[in-house]
C-alpha cells in the first residue's frame, strides 16, 4: 500500500462526517436565529476535522503503545500495529495536525469573539487547548482516559455541548439555554457511536486492559444504555422542537426513528462482536441525516 493510501486509512474518513455534524447543527440553529456567519461556520468545521483526524492519529498510535491493537481486535486493522505508518512518523503526523488544528481554533475563536470582552476569547482558547488535549489522552500516556471508562464522557462533551452550543455562540455572540438541547441531542448520538465501537472490541479491549463503559458495565447493560442513548437524542430534539414550534415540517427529523430503532434492535441481537461493525457506520450516517434534517427542519 503507498503511503498516501495508508495516511488515508489512518485519518479514518468514515468518521469525519459525524464530527462535522456537530458544528453543522450549531450553524443550523444560529441560522434559525438569524445569526449565522459564514466565515465562522467553516472554520468551525475546519477545526472540528482537524481534531477528528487528530484524535483517530493519536488512538491509532496510542492503541498500537498499549498493545490494544493486535491480531484479536475485531475492528478495521490499525496503521501502526499493521506495520504500515512507524510509530515515529506517526507521531510527527500527530504534532503536524496538533499545529493545524491550533492554527484553525485560533482563527475561529478570533472571528468569533471579536468585539466581546477577552474573557470570552480565552475561555474559547481554552476549550480549544481542551479539546486537543482530550483528543491526544484519550489512549495515549500512562493514564488514557478511554482506557478508564471515560471516553463517553468527554464524547457527549465535545461533541455535543462544545460543538453545537459552542459553535452556536461563536455565530451569535449570546448564549440560549436552549440550544443545550439540540447539543446533548448529537452528543448522545457521538456517544452511541462510540457505545457500538466499544460494544464491537469489547473482548479484546477486557483481555488488553482497555476498561471501556461496556466493559465496565458489561455487555447487557451497554445495550440498555445503547437504546438510552439513541431514545435521548430524538427526545432532546423532539422537546427543542416543540419549544421553538412554527410548523409541522420541522418535526423533519422524525423520519430518522425508523433507522435508529433498527439500529437498537441490531445491537440488543447480536451476539458476534464483529458483525457490530455496520451497525457503527449505519449510526453514524443516520446521525448526520438527523442533523440535516434537523436543519433543514428549521430553515423551511
Amino acid at each position: 500500500m503507498s503511503i498516501s493510501r495508508s495516511w488515508i486509512r489512518a485519518i479514518r474518513p468514515r468518521t469525519l462526517p459525524l464530527a462535522v455534524s456537530s458544528v453543522a447543527l450549531g450553524s443550523f440553529v444560529a441560522y434559525h436565529d438569524q445569526a449565522m456567519r459564514w466565515n465562522v461556520a467553516i472554520l468551525s468545521a475546519l477545526t472540528t476535522l482537524f481534531l477528528q483526524i487528530l484524535s483517530n492519529l493519536a488512538n491509532d498510535f496510542g492503541d498500537s503503545s498499549h498493545g490494544v491493537d493486535n491480531e484479536r481486535r475485531a475492528g478495521p486493522a490499525r496503521t501502526v500495529q499493521s506495520g504500515l505508518i512507524t510509530p515515529l512518523q506517526m507521531k510527527r503526523g500527530v504534532m503536524t495536525v496538533i499545529l493545524l488544528a491550533l492554527a484553525a481554533g485560533t482563527w475561529l475563536v478570533i472571528v468569533g469573539t471579536h468585539g466581546l470582552h477577552p474573557f470570552y476569547t480565552l475561555m474559547f482558547l481554552f476549550l480549544g487547548i481542551g479539546a486537543i488535549i482530550a483528543a491526544v489522552k484519550y489512549t495515549i500516556g500512562k493514564n488514557p482516559y478511554g482506557y478508564a471508562g471515560y471516553g463517553d464522557f468527554f464524547v457527549f462533551l465535545f461533541f455535543g455541548l462544545a460543538g453545537v452550543a459552542g459553535t452556536y455562540f461563536l455565530h451569535t455572540q449570546t448564549w440560549n439555554w436552549e440550544v443545550v438541547l439540540p447539543a446533548s441531542a448529537m452528543g448522545l448520538l457521538s456517544a452511541g457511536v462510540l457505545n457500538i465501537n466499544n460494544m464491537r472490541d469489547r473482548i479484546n479491549d477486557r483481555q488488553s486492559g482497555k476498561h471501556t463503559l461496556v466493559v465496565r458495565m458489561g455487555i447487557r447493560r451497554a445495550k440498555w444504555y445503547h437504546l438510552f442513548l439513541i431514545a435521548g437524542s430524538v427526545v432532546c430534539g423532539l422537546v427543542y422542537m416543540i419549544l421553538n414550534y412554527r410548523s409541522p415540517l420541522q418535526m423533519l427529523f422524525l423520519i430518522t426513528i425508523p433507522m435508529l430503532w433498527i439500529n437498537v434492535n441490531k445491537v440488543f441481537l447480536n451476539t458476534i462482536p464483529e458483525e457490530l461493525d455496520p451497525s457503527l457506520r449505519k449510526l453514524a450516517l443516520t446521525s448526520l441525516l438527523f442533523t440535516a434534517a434537523f436543519g433543514i427542519g428549521l430553515l423551511v
